[in-house]
């Protein structure tokens, strides 16, 4: 299977750096593949990081607090942050988030709480969301990318509901 990809609204071309961060994944596939793989979404992130680090990304590192990207939600006075949500990318120059997921992507409705935070997040203007293209659990095939891209789909389609950012890439690996 091969990197899967769609790109929000559909009215839009996809942006140059949209564009570079699906080269990223395709550059990596056979080492990432939801076919042949079941990586955790820190070992799919490990192996686009150094793709996305050189189009200016600053990439989460670990687990630890200082090895995360926090991007500024709410400020307090003084102007300190007062609330700020994890990315595991951020292009600050490019306002642009990358969130990469594995099995919870659809099954815990992780996809819907990427998009919630970014929504929130200061100076974010672009998203994008990885997924699995597949994801196989209990002997079950779920068309994870397929799923979330036919959410964004009904999403824009309905016109219910208007989104702060500019563009959403989601990314099927």
């Amino acid at each position: 299977m091969m990197v899967n990809w769609a790109y929000f609204p559909r009215s839009d071309k996809a942006t140059p750096l949209a564009t570079d961060v699906v080269q990223a994944f395709k550059d990596v596939h056979s080492l990432i593949s939801s076919d042949l793989h079941a990586l955790p979404s820190n070992g799919v992130l490990a192996h686009v990081a150094a793709h996305l680090q050189e189009m200016g990304f600053a990439v989460e590192a670990g687990k630890k607090h200082i090895d995360k990207i926090r991007v500024p939600v709410l400020y307090g006075n003084n102007g300190r942050i007062a609330k700020a949500f994890e990315a595991d990318a951020y292009h600050a120059e490019q306002k642009f988030v990358v969130e990469v997921e594995a099995g919870r992507a659809v099954a815990n409705n992780q996809f819907l709480k990427d998009l919630f935070q970014a929504c929130m997040m200061d100076d974010v203007d672009y998203l994008a969301i990885a997924v699995r293209n597949v994801y196989v659990a209990a002997g079950v095939t779920n068309p994870d990318f397929e799923r979330v891209v036919t959410f964004f789909d009904t999403l824009f389609a309905s016109n219910r509901m208007r989104l702060p950012l500019k563009g959403i890439l989601i990314v099927g690996y």
